[in-house]
């Protein structure tokens, strides 16, 4: 305890207690930068909700962009995440198809991260309920990063670079997986598409869609019934649906029924969002369709006939005009926020 003669008190209080104050907090970790509110979505997206165990914070954000693109979390230091989900394809495996650590083309085209701060579930078969949840098996699997979470929690640890990173987002320095994991997933979470000309038709400007996008609006919702399964501000009801493909794949690629082992299941494949769907080609899970007119002309015919079949699925009438029509309402799903994602300019050494 420290005593204070009554006569010295005006002389020696402010300052003991400073020090008193200063030596507490030595040698504790610094606290996270405080988090600031996260950036409005762009119009037509609602507000995105943040987990209670990873709410955003702008320092997260900036260490999962790098550690998004960095490579070395790989188990040959040459794929990271951007190399399946590159930005200049809307984040969607492009043409021809990334590579894995063994060099062969992946099973699956990887689908777009635009928006899947709204997924209910991540992966075309839904494996993986959140973000945070499906991080690891990129990482892990054999033929994608190839590394296991103490690996690339290792790979990171040795980095000095990322030690102020870490302590910003966190408080300290520590590197661990799970940290890893929370700072991509807020950063993905920041990838969004908004603000399109259908957005801003819907609210309100007129002029924003042509009278053939109009028409193709019209096909959207009405005769080719696209807006069953792609419904929604997002353009997907995040359930999964059967085409008739995949069980025809050598080997069958059965989807969901994968995962719930449920025959039901066999051939479904999640229902993927329209926003950005010009940019995010080739198309379906396996990038069969090379461009959009493949894919309206396989909806066209009524997709892949066979016992997998949804049968929401059938043909419709669609003409040339129609078709154009249908396509510019597509385009007119293209929005933006995203593209102001750009790699780090170095990542940290």
């Amino acid at each position: 305890m420290i005593v204070l003669a009554t006569s010295n008190w005006m002389t020696f209080e402010r300052p003991v207690l400073f020090c008193l104050l200063l030596l507490s907090v030595v040698g504790q970790a610094v606290p996270p930068a405080r988090a600031a509110s996260p950036p409005a979505p762009p119009l037509g997206l609602p507000p995105v909700v943040w987990p209670a165990d990873n709410p955003y914070s702008a320092a997260r954000v900036e260490l999962g962009r790098n550690l998004f693109f960095d490579p070395r979390l790989s188990a040959n230091g040459k794929v990271s995440c951007a190399t399946c989900h590159p930005p200049e394809h809307a984040f969607a495996g492009g043409d021809p198809p990334p590579l894995g650590v063994t060099g062969r083309p992946l099973r699956r085209r990887s689908p777009t991260l635009i928006n899947r701060a709204y997924g209910r579930s991540q992966f075309v078969d839904g494996r993986a309920p959140t973000l945070e949840a499906q991080i690891i098996f990129p990482i892990s699997a054999p033929d994608e990063m190839g590394t296991t979470p103490q690996a690339a929690a290792g790979a990171v640890a040795g980095i000095a670079g990322y030690a102020r990173l870490f302590e910003e987002a966190f408080g300290d320095r520590q590197v661990t997986f799970d940290r890893i994991v929370k700072a991509i997933a807020t950063f993905e979470r920041t990838i969004l598409s908004g603000n399109s000309p259908y957005d801003r038709f819907l609210n309100g400007d007129k002029h924003a869609l042509s009278p053939a996008a109009r028409r193709g609006l019209d096909i959207f919702e009405r005769s080719g019934e696209c807006s069953e399964c792609h419904s929604g501000y997002n353009f997907t009801d995040e359930k999964f649906a059967s085409l008739g493909i995949g069980p025809d794949e050598h080997p069958p690629d059965l989807g969901l029924g994968e995962i719930s082992r449920k025959r039901r299941d066999d051939g479904k494949f999640k229902v993927p969002t329209l926003r950005e769907v010009v940019h995010t080609g080739p198309y379906m899970h396996d990038g069969r369709d090379r461009t959009l007119d493949d894919v309206l002309e396989f909806y066209r015919k009524g997709g892949q006939p066979g016992r997998y079949l949804d049968s929401r699925i059938a043909p419709f009438f669609l003409d040339a005009p129609a078709k154009a029509s249908l396509m510019e309402f597509l385009e007119s799903l293209s929005g933006e926020g995203w593209q102001r994602i750009k790699p780090p300019e170095r990542l940290p050494q």
